[in-house]
């Protein structure tokens, strides 16, 4: 069967309050009608796009879409943009989809396509949160309440010839969206799950924040530190019964080493070579906990807060198992998360190489941070 869609982009987008239509602001690095065209394209259940556009708009969205789609003029109102666009459909089932909600997902389109498919109609709804008012001249004049109230998404879907027909017999009235003209037509219309995070960039503020999910950079670390005698064997700042202890210009604690230079690296921020030189005096012997610390403020400066860490410490001796919840609890309380996302594992090398000769001990570590 094949499936169209029509992406609703022929607005003027006012109430952003942007200089020109807010479809051509940029989501990520992209134009917002064509982040959100991407979605479609990528979950391969298209078959045919088109998309509407203003005169004014219409040169830049054809170049943007270039062999993706067919572009053709919108009318005065979102309901005449549809219907110039519905002469062009060629597909049994037809979705429609407002360009400015760019966080659609390929569930809720292959959601959307089931429905239709089988129902004839598909309108995503999700419960609302809120109590709802009716209201006018600065007063209330009913409560709604939130039983049985939904908010209204798009994509909404709709067997073509029967779509085709309602909008052919609509003449010049306005209707809130697709589905209250389906209904008007053919009675009921049937609905799906809609996604919260599903929702239409408005106003400039829904564009501030327009990931709509956090900002997260990934970061790996590496250390190694030799085993010697007369040294304090520190491990994510706990320190642990050993005949042999690592050897560095600090407490050489080498799982916090690598889990410093993960977060660093998240940012851009070089090592902690960098930023500790062995050769400063002032580092000798420091408390490696603390120096995370120091890392912890140089994120919070760029904005950003540790959102997880994940380390595997590689020692042949001593066994780790026992230490790993205390060193655990340690480490989440200095970095100011939850022991669940402190990810710590510790594993041999089979008496293979540098640590397998019990000379040394290595760590791998990664971390996630997050925008605050």
């Amino acid at each position: 069967m094949k499936v169209s869609l029509i992406l609703a982009c022929a607005g003027k987008g006012v109430r952003a309050g942007f200089d020109k239509n807010k479809l051509l602001v940029e989501v990520s690095g992209t134009p917002c009608f064509e982040k959100t065209l991407s979605a479609f394209i990528e979950s391969n259940l298209i078959d045919q796009i088109i998309v509407t556009a203003s005169p004014i708009d219409f040169d830049f969205i054809s170049d943007k879409v270039k062999e993706k789609a067919t572009v053709v003029l919108g009318g005065e109102t979102r309901t005449q943009s549809v219907k110039n666009a519905l002469n062009l459909v060629d597909g049994e089932i037809v979705l429609i989809h407002d360009g400015a909600r760019p966080f659609v997902t390929t569930k809720m389109i292959k959601d959307c396509i089931d429905t239709a498919v089988e129902r004839g109609s598909a309108i995503p709804v999700v419960p609302s949160r809120d109590t709802m008012v009716k209201a006018s001249a600065e007063k209330v004049d009913c409560y709604l309440g939130k039983s049985e109230l939904f908010s209204v998404q798009t994509p909404q879907g709709f067997n073509a010839k029967q779509i085709k027909h309602a909008y052919a017999h609509a003449c010049d009235r306005v209707y809130n969206d697709d589905g209250e003209l389906y209904k008007e037509f053919f009675g009921d219309v049937h609905v799906y799950d809609g996604d919260v995070k599903n929702i239409k960039l408005t106003f400039a503020t829904d564009f501030s924040s327009n990931e709509n999910t956090p900002d997260f950079r990934f970061g790996t670390g590496f250390d190694c530190h030799k085993l010697v005698s007369d040294r304090k064997l520190i491990l994510g700042g706990v320190e642990i019964a050993h005949d042999k202890g690592l050897l560095g210009h600090s407490d050489a604690d080498v799982l916090t080493h690598a889990i410093m230079d993960a977060i660093l690296s998240s940012l851009s921020l070089r090592d902690i070579g960098y930023h500790f030189s062995d050769k400063d005096p002032a580092y000798k012997d420091a408390n490696s906990m603390e120096l995370l610390k120091k890392v912890l403020l140089m994120i919070k400066q760029k904005g950003y807060r540790v959102h997880n860490v994940s380390a595997t410490v590689m020692a042949e001796k001593p066994k780790l198992l026992n230490h790993i919840p205390t060193i655990t609890r340690n480490l989440a309380t200095t970095l100011n998360i939850p022991e669940s996302k402190v990810g710590l594992g510790a594993t041999t090398l089979e008496g293979l190489g540098f640590v397998g000769r019990e000379e040394g001990i290595c760590v791998h570590a990664t971390a996630t941070v997050i925008k605050d």
